[in-house]
């Protein structure tokens, strides 16, 4: 599989990610022959977040990395912490610390490649984050650090304090939720792209080597669902047909190959439990659309526009 690098890391990883919040729905040994299949297929990115299945996900895959722990050294393990489902955000110190611990006692492993702090807390105080980094780098029980959801001021904010680089920002994007394109496109117009809901984040990633990950890839906005196939979404779904014919390729990869295509050079979040819906993610890989197919697909959805 194509392989971009994370961030300021320089370490190289594979483009398509395995998104676990899923995994929990699948039985142990379905769980298990999923995660051998995607590590198989060059899938060997897995992102995980202690809310998963109220930590359900994290526990499963720990099963497997008991049963087999030559796994291990083969894979890039990524959690998020922060959120308490219903209650509120926490990024002090001490919870960021205690649920690393829980983290990496439910994936029965010694250390995280990656801890991505999930949600902005109102309440943070930048200074704590960065006692509580210092001591899992120094403790050996965290590798590399991101967020998740932030915009820029929020991760300048923390920049000032940290001691080390943050390497991702998980984003939502998708072709139907594509704001951080189009607010650029649509600079000093009054119309509804040209709204900047995130201080110029794309922007502010790419000019500090800190990786974009999509997540929700095949979704449309505010949780309505996926956008391939649904009713709404019709002139998008015959652009990614009559692309994907061109490619020989589903919609569902050309969606993921969009994504892709950008020059930030983004990793895709893939959170599927099917490994032939997998396999159709992953092909994006090896697909490079062209600029006219790009924005085909872009202007195909309702209120995209050239101006």
């Amino acid at each position: 599989m194509k392989q971009v690098r994370l961030g300021s890391s320089g370490i190289e990883v594979p483009s398509v990610a395995v998104g676990c919040m899923h995994l929990c729905e699948l039985s142990q040994d379905a769980a298990e022959q999923y995660v051998l299949e995607c590590i198989d297929q060059g899938a060997t990115f897995f992102d995980h977040a202690d809310i998963y299945g109220k930590g359900q996900c994290e526990t499963i895959f720990g099963n497997i990395l008991k049963k087999h722990p030559e796994v291990r050294e083969k894979i890039f393990l990524q959690s998020k912490c922060g959120i308490i489902s219903g209650k509120m955000y926490d990024l002090s110190k001490d919870y960021i610390l205690k649920s690393v611990d829980g983290i990496l006692s439910r994936l029965q492993t010694d250390h995280l490649d990656a801890l991505l702090l999930h949600r902005p807390d109102a309440l943070v105080e930048p200074e704590e984050v960065a006692e509580a980094f210092d001591s899992l780098k120094q403790s050996g029980k965290v590798k590399n650090f991101g967020v998740s959801n932030m915009n820029s001021m929020q991760m300048e904010l923390l920049r000032k304090y940290l001691h080390q680089p943050l390497i991702a920002d998980q984003l939502q994007f998708s072709i139907p939720v594509a704001n951080m394109v189009s607010q650029g496109m649509e600079v000093n117009m009054d119309s509804q792209g040209s709204f900047d809901h995130d201080g110029s984040v794309l922007d502010y990633c790419r000019l500090n080597d800190i990786a974009v990950q999509a997540w929700s890839p095949f979704q449309k906005a505010n949780w309505q669902g996926p956008f391939i196939g649904a009713e709404d979404c019709a002139e998008l779904n015959q652009a990614l047909n009559e692309v994907g014919e061109a490619h020989h390729a589903s919609p569902t990869t050309i969606a993921a190959a969009w994504i892709l295509r950008h020059p930030a050079k983004m990793q895709v979040i893939a959170g599927t439990t099917k490994i032939s819906r997998m396999k159709e993610i992953i092909q994006a890989s090896e697909i490079e659309l062209t600029r006219e197919e790009w924005y085909r697909l872009y202007l195909a959805v309702p209120g995209h526009i050239l101006p």
